[in-house]
């Protein structure tokens, strides 16, 4: 077997393809089939080179005169490039005579040439930070190839901070030389490139997303918005019915004017903006979120904790004005459908503020369909002011509302059935629930991460799922029991409780064990975690909790899922709803991730796939 001449991460100069450019490279790793090296540029791109395209760092001297022309992946808002001739071009002058077909093959290849050089210069690509870029498990490295050639020092690598801008410093075997045809076809290029109002980036992104339409597309969609209101409604009318029946549906519907009433409406909107009120007090910390595409990071305020206690409250209070809480549950449609009129009003209002915002405030999600983007939303992270109302939804009038309807539900329970104490089922389903409402806001600043925040635009989709959804299906449970009590023997709620908290350790340990790694990788109590690095910079876990499945959070939650439906007996399947549907919406959303990051990290994603095979359940791919 040939032996190496170089050694895993060390820095030597890489031939970009197509050119006699050389850049800045770390050798990643060997194949000693292909004998070829995989090595990473700075600005992030993996690229697989021969031996005899890669030189040691002393081969080289550097140009004496100030370049500003770009790396191989073409820096934005540049306009000039460095011209250099083709590899096997001999200078001016003492160019010898060539038979015609050898000239053939010299066009055939500067062909090729213009056209990697034109795939380049159309290929945007965002400079990122380099460091961090061997494959390691939280510093010590996961493989190392022993050979002859020591390793540089450590002034040899790359130390940019993740703040810092990279300007590339050119390499050339040959002496620079401007050709006059190569400069046309960048005059041509730069007129493609800056052509119209918009970027290339622009029309790339937008061509992509129109042909990963998710949810069926445009006609899924528009299913989606019809049936998911007409089936909520379907679902809570089964459920009053004293011998609820899957033959007996649809079940009787009452006139549209008994399900509306202006008061409840009024009550609604009242409930909505206390929230609101809560949530721009000034109490709280404020965090930034992930950065945005043009480098920005919003900040956010962390006060839902304080909103739940405010209004945990004021619902003390109302008991002290009497104040009949009962009224919600004898009006529970009605609530409903105020919930849902006030989410399409707001998201026919979310869609028409976005037809103004800018291109780089829109959501990477969204298509340019109408329909498509007024149910997916269009705008990432619409605001008035310093109100975010993407992410006051997400967490308060739904979740928050969630717990209240619950606590209204055992209220009914009790003056329906003539208790003095609630039921066993029904304290274990209110108990349940609020723990994990509780968890949620405690841990507000998990949610800026998740793909609700950073991906999807805030419109219909999760106007409605986080005001209408979450406190009226999430609650079913304990509505299920108000008509349908089930009396629970101790060891039975004794092996209830013991699975609940099973899935809660689980979740809340994954959830903070994610929390902490992308907050401070370096973190020495992560010390003992292995990783897979990628492209972008970023690290994938494959160890710990995240070594285990590669979403045990999901896992956590379908646990807890049928613990909360467990309490309500086997009588019906009504109160299993939810484990069904929470089962569908995470196997889909995992499919949703799973297309995301092996967009996104291409080649490691694949690694880690390897590495951890499971998806949400052990031994289920």
């Amino acid at each position: 077997m040939p032996s190496r001449k170089f050694a895993d991460g060390e820095v030597v100069r890489g031939r970009w393809p197509g050119s006699s450019l050389y850049y800045e490279v770390e050798v990643l790793s060997h194949d000693s089939n292909s004998q070829l090296y995989n090595v990473k540029y700075k600005d992030g791109t993996e690229l697989e080179l021969k031996e005899s395209d890669i030189k040691p760092l002393t081969s080289f001297r550097q140009r004496k005169s100030g370049s500003t022309s770009s790396s191989p992946s073409r820096r934005r808002g540049s306009r000039s490039r460095s011209r250099s001739r083709s590899p096997g071009r001999p200078p001016k002058g003492s160019r010898p005579s060539v038979s015609a077909s050898h000239q053939a093959d010299i066009k055939e290849a500067k062909k090729e040439a213009r056209k990697e050089i034109l795939e380049v210069k159309l290929t945007p690509l965002v400079l990122k930070p380099f460091g961090n870029s061997i494959n390691r498990y939280n510093g010590e490295p996961e493989h190392i190839e022993r050979n002859d050639i020591p390793h540089k020092n450590t002034q040899e690598k790359f130390p940019l901070s993740q703040e810092s801008s990279y300007i590339p410093t050119q390499y050339r075997l040959h002496p620079r030389r401007e050709e006059v045809k190569l400069k046309e076809i960048d005059s041509k290029e730069e007129k493609l490139v800056t052509k119209g109002p918009t970027s290339l980036r622009t029309f790339e992104v937008t061509a992509t997303q129109q042909k990963d339409l998710e949810f069926g597309g445009v006609p899924g969609v528009f299913l989606i918005m019809l049936g998911l209101p007409a089936f909520l409604f379907l679902l809570l009318l089964m459920c009053k019915q004293e011998e609820p029946s899957l033959l007996n549906f649809p079940p009787p519907l009452p006139a549209l004017y008994d399900l509306w009433e202006t008061r409840v409406f009024g009550a609604y909107l009242l409930w909505f903006f206390l929230q609101a009120l809560f949530y721009l007090l000034p109490i709280g910390k404020v965090v930034e979120g992930t950065p945005l595409t043009d480098g920005r990071r919003l900040k956010y305020r962390l006060n839902g904790f304080y909103a739940f206690i405010l209004t945990s409250v004021l619902v003390g209070a109302s008991f002290f004005w009497d104040v009949e809480l009962y009224y919600v549950y004898s009006h529970f449609l009605q609530c409903a459908l105020a919930a849902t009129v006030f989410s399409v009003v707001l998201s026919v209002y979310l869609y028409a503020r976005a037809l103004k915002a800018p291109r780089d405030e829109l959501s990477p999600a969204s298509s340019g369909n109408a329909v498509y983007d007024f149910f997916i939303g269009r705008e990432l992270n619409p605001r008035i002011g310093t109100f975010d109302l993407k992410y006051f939804c997400e967490l308060r009038p739904g979740l928050i509302g969630w717990v209240l309807i619950n606590l209204v539900m055992l209220l009914a329970e009790m003056k329906l059935q003539h208790r003095t104490v609630p039921s066993l089922a029904m304290i274990l389903v209110n108990s349940f629930q609020l723990l994990y409402v509780v968890d949620a806001l405690w841990n507000e600043e998990a949610l800026l991460t998740t793909m609700d925040i950073i991906h999807d635009g805030f419109g219909f989709m999760l106007a409605f799922g986080d005001l209408v959804w979450v406190p009226f299906i999430y609650s079913f449970q304990a509505f299920y029991l108000v008509s349908h009590p089930n009396e629970l023997s101790w060891p039975m709620a004794s092996l209830i409780i013991a699975l609940k908290l099973c899935g809660f350790v689980i979740f809340r340990c994954a959830n903070s064990q994610k929390n902490a790694f992308r907050k401070n990788p370096t973190d020495p109590k992560l010390a003992h975690l292995k990783t897979i690095h990628t492209s972008t910079g970023k690290n994938l876990l494959v160890s710990g909790w995240w070594g285990f499945v590669r979403h045990p959070n999901y896992l956590g939650d379908l646990i807890m899922a049928l613990a909360w439906s467990l309490p309500c007996g086997f009588n019906h399947i009504l109160p299993y709803f939810y484990v069904i549907y929470f089962t569908i919406l995470l196997v889909h959303r995992e499919a949703r991730d799973e297309r995301h990051c092996r967009k996104k990290y291409g080649l490691a994603w694949e690694k880690y796939c390897q590495r951890v095979p499971y998806r949400i359940f052990p031994y289920i791919y």
